[in-house]
């Protein structure tokens, strides 16, 4: 890696980690919705197409059912497929194939299949895109035995994590939150794959933990910025991974903190936000000074308002009272 770095947006960065795909091995292609001609639902395709065909820039049927199958099949046949489906909603027209098939083949062939296979969608709110395309439940495949789950939040990597996930001989979900498609950051020129299995501390603090992962991510280091300056040093941990989780990293920085905030853009009930809650209780339970909290979306389907939307997702704001709170602070 070179110490040069360049502007770029977060869609630019997915659509750089794909090329890098696509030239590394010639069994890589992707397919899904809009993914050629039109250049992806969130540009995050565009060019490719041009750059290589329609045998390994596939658009597909409006059937998320069909095309995700195909991927499976195509992964079972030695193939590197990425199956892009535009909208977590949208997957649940593919679930049948991604829990029951994907999932579950390796177990069901008394380990004799594979199926390499790797799903990319958008996730999360705060595009105004109401209910059917805006929640995050990607907690939901977290609770799946046999795919792995990621979550992108920072351009490295939106960047780096596909071509790991492409080594993984089992399924990986990469879930990209939609509303950091138009974000823009530095990036180093050389930036390559990452690791896929731990999670980043993004920023040190040792009197609280906040414990995130996505677009959340940047809710809570603000957060951390206006906690520091009433003296509270939070640290800022971005998950990752959410299947497997690498629970040493929250675990770790709780026995130094003795307190934990989950920010979770999820439903509260039966969230990712309460596994890692019942992980710290169970393993880490001595070392809290206050219960552990959570800060959840709103459990109603999304708004379409902008107003309405903001109300129902995590904000700064709440991280910032519901952490002072905690610390004794107000």
């Amino acid at each position: 890696m070179t110490g040069q770095t360049r502007t770029i947006t977060y869609r630019d960065a997915v659509c750089a980690g794909l090329r890098d795909a696509l030239q590394r091995d010639e069994r890589v292609f992707l397919m899904g919705e809009d993914v050629g001609r039109y250049g992806g639902c969130f540009a995050a395709s565009k060019g490719l197409l041009d750059e290589f065909g329609p045998e390994r820039v596939r658009d597909t049927p409006l059937s998320e059912s069909t095309f995700t199958g195909a991927g499976i099949g195509a992964a079972l046949g030695g193939l590197r497929p990425i199956v892009e489906i535009m909208t977590v909603n949208f997957s649940l027209l593919a679930l049948d194939q991604i829990m029951n098939n994907a999932a579950t083949y390796l177990h069901m062939s008394g380990g004799l299949f594979n199926v390499p296979l790797v799903i990319r969608m958008a996730t999360g709110g705060g595009k105004q895109l109401a209910a059917q395309h805006s929640h995050s439940l990607e907690g939901w495949y977290a609770h799946i035995p046999g795919i792995k789950v990621l979550c992108t939040a920072t351009l490295e990597d939106a960047r780096g994590m596909l071509w790991t996930a492409l080594q993984d001989p089992d399924p990986v979900l990469i879930f990209e939150p939609s509303i950091l498609y138009a974000m823009e950051g530095e990036l180093a020129e050389g930036a390559g794959a990452v690791d896929i299995a731990r999670a980043k501390v993004h920023r040190s603090g040792n009197d609280l933990t906040l414990i995130t992962y996505g677009s959340c991510l940047y809710k809570c280091l603000d957060a951390a910025e206006q906690l520091s300056a009433t003296g509270i040093e939070a640290e800022v941990i971005d998950l990752r991974s959410l299947r497997p989780l690498d629970e040493e990293s929250f675990l770790t920085s709780v026995a130094r903190t003795h307190r934990a905030l989950i920010v979770d853009e999820g439903w509260r009930s039966g969230s990712l936000s309460a596994e890692i809650s019942a992980r710290i209780m169970e393993k880490a339970f001595y070392e809290l000074d206050a219960p552990v909290e959570r800060i959840c979306s709103v459990e109603v389907p999304m708004p379409y308002a902008k107003h309405m939307e903001e109300a129902a997702l995590p904000q700064v704001a709440t991280i910032v009272e519901t952490a002072r709170r905690m610390c004794g602070g107000g």
